[in-house]
This record gives C-alpha cells, sequence and structure tokens, in this order.
C-alpha cells in the first residue's frame, strides 16, 4: 500500500487544486466572453503564435498537454473559423503541420489583454515579488518531473484510461 500523503502535503496539493479551477473558470469565461475561445483553443493558438515554424499536431499534443483525438476535434473547429491551418508534413507525409493564421493571430491578441489581466488580478496580485519566484521555481521543478516522464503521444493508442477532456 503507498504511504499517505502527510497534512502539509495535503494541504499543499488541496490548496493547489483549488486554485488551478478558481483560476481556470475565471480564464475560461475570460476567453469565452471575449474571443469565443474554450482555453484549449487559445492554447494552441498561442503555441503557434509563439512558435517560428509550423507544429506538427504531436508536438501540440504533447505541449498542450491533451488528447489526440480532442486535439484533432478542436484544430478542426479552428480551422474552421480561418484561424488556423492543416496540411500534410512536407518532410513526412504521415505527420500534419498546423500554422495559425493572421485572423488566429488578431484572435490571441484581442484576448490577450483580457487574459493577463485576469491572470494577474486572480494569482500574481495576492503574492509579492519573492512568492512570485518561489511559485515559478515551485512549479518549474514540478513541471519538469511530471514532463520527465516519456510524452503522451508515446503512449499507445487505445483507451486504457478514460480521456481528460477541456470544454468544447
Amino acid at each position: 500500500m503507498p504511504e499517505s500523503l502527510n497534512p502539509a502535503q495535503l494541504r499543499a496539493y488541496f490548496a493547489l487544486m483549488e486554485v488551478v479551477s478558481l483560476l481556470q473558470y475565471e480564464v475560461r469565461r475570460q476567453l469565452q466572453d471575449e474571443g469565443g475561445l474554450s482555453y484549449v483553443q487559445f492554447e494552441i493558438l498561442a503555441k503557434l503564435a509563439d512558435s517560428d515554424r509550423p507544429l506538427t499536431m504531436t508536438e501540440l499534443a504533447d505541449g498542450v498537454v491533451y488528447s489526440r483525438s480532442g486535439l484533432t476535434h478542436q484544430a478542426g473547429l479552428l480551422e474552421k473559423e480561418g484561424l488556423i491551418t492543416r496540411a500534410s508534413s512536407p518532410d513526412d507525409q504521415r505527420a500534419t503541420v498546423v500554422e495559425v493564421t493572421d485572423e488566429g493571430r488578431a484572435r490571441v491578441a484581442s484576448v490577450l489583454p483580457g487574459h493577463v489581466g485576469v491572470v494577474r488580478e486572480l494569482l500574481f496580485d495576492a503574492l509579492d515579488e519573492r512568492d512570485v519566484d518561489a511559485l515559478g521555481d515551485m512549479m518549474t521543478a514540478a513541471r519538469d518531473h511530471l514532463r520527465s516522464r516519456p510524452p503522451r503521444s508515446a503512449a499507445p493508442r487505445g483507451r486504457s484510461r478514460p480521456a481528460v477532456s477541456d470544454e468544447a
């Protein structure tokens, strides 16, 4: 039987999960209200807009931590709106490359000020500079630990575990 979490670990875990839930709720609401985007759609557009090259669907799936099928669905919605383009990779015909359009960049630019405002108000206004540095260090260490495992794209395709999804 695995060792249980101590009281400090439980407190930290539940506080983290509550903060993430509360912040995600407000961020999702802002993105939908101001840009008609779900969080994962915003993430896809932001990653593509920040990249100096088109990304493959696998790179996107690993980057946004989203299922392949869910990402394909979201990419289809974004493509229908003219925010991204998808095409076969010139280097690997099995891969699909995705690129943000000028309209997609404009959509990111239009929601970004509100997004930053929500994050600043709800997260960073409650912290001083030392807290922000400590939080950044802690979350980077936790992220790097989690990312040291093989990427989700390396997992066999199949339904061994239920998929976790974002609202559409």
